[in-house]
């Protein structure tokens, strides 16, 4: 189901909620119940849970932003560096340099494919992703260099190399979703307690304040969907984080 969707039915579900329960309760109060007689201390309550919902929402999608953020970074420096040691190569002899060149393909042909399925339904990379790198950390050790054109190239080539493998180190530790369970159960239960702090405040069944108090329950629950697709980096929201990839290789797009 597309995420626009699962958005859209859960702002609805929301709103729908809020509807049904305060005409519900509107029904079901006493004669003698006055809508208008809520206690001071409830509203100041109700205005410093509100408050601090706001701010662990705010810490929230800021954690999870950044790690957003990261995760694409260590696809870029992946990808960066080996297309660095794809350019840098050249100075190398025919045979190293189309080894190197065609191991490199083949490692970025299976990332954005069967390791990013991997990634994205299972939350780790592919051993064969690790062989792979490995084999192009050999093509490029393992070359003795004849000339000083190709010493100088030596030790940046290693660099590179080494680069890539950081760069996928983090994106492997950057598969599984950021958030621990005890914070989701807080912003859940957050959630549950700043809404219910609305119905406390016994609002009636006037067209504004029913849709006042659907469009806030509407915009938590974005907020919390918001942090639920940016959770996992790779599994949710970032279907165009292999762009690096095919961006800088674009033989592969075939």
């Amino acid at each position: 189901m597309p995420e626009w969707l699962v958005l859209t039915l859960a702002m609805l579900a929301a709103c729908v909620v809020v509807v049904v329960v305060t005409l519900l309760r509107h029904r079901t109060a006493a004669e003698d119940d006055d809508p208008s007689d809520t206690p001071d201390v409830i509203e100041y309550m109700t205005m410093w849970i509100g408050v601090v919902y706001a701010i662990v929402l705010g810490l929230a999608i800021a954690g999870v932003w950044e790690a957003r953020s990261a995760a694409q970074d260590h696809v870029q420096a992946e990808a960066q560096a080996l297309h660095e040691i794809s350019e840098r190569v050249r100075v190398y002899p025919a045979d190293v340099r189309d080894r190197v060149r065609s191991d490199i393909d083949a490692y970025v042909r299976h990332v954005t494919t069967t390791e990013w399925t991997s990634m994205t339904e299972h939350g780790e990379v592919t051993t064969r992703g690790g062989e792979l790198l490995q084999r192009i950390r050999q093509d490029v050790t393992d070359h003795k260099p004849a000339s000083d054109f190709e010493a100088q190239s030596y030790q940046p080539l290693l660099d590179q190399v080494a680069v890539a493998d950081a760069a996928r180190s983090n994106r492997a530790d950057a598969t599984g979703s950021t958030m621990p369970t005890v914070v989701w159960f807080g912003l859940i239960g957050g959630a549950v307690v700043t809404i219910g702090m609305v119905f406390a405040l016994q609002i009636r069944r006037t067209a504004r304040e029913l849709i006042l108090a659907g469009l806030f329950s509407a915009l938590i629950a974005f907020l919390l969907f918001l942090i639920w697709d940016f959770d996992a980096p790779y599994g949710r929201g970032l279907t165009e984080s292999t762009e690096p990839f095919l961006a800088l290789f674009p033989q592969l797009h075939g």
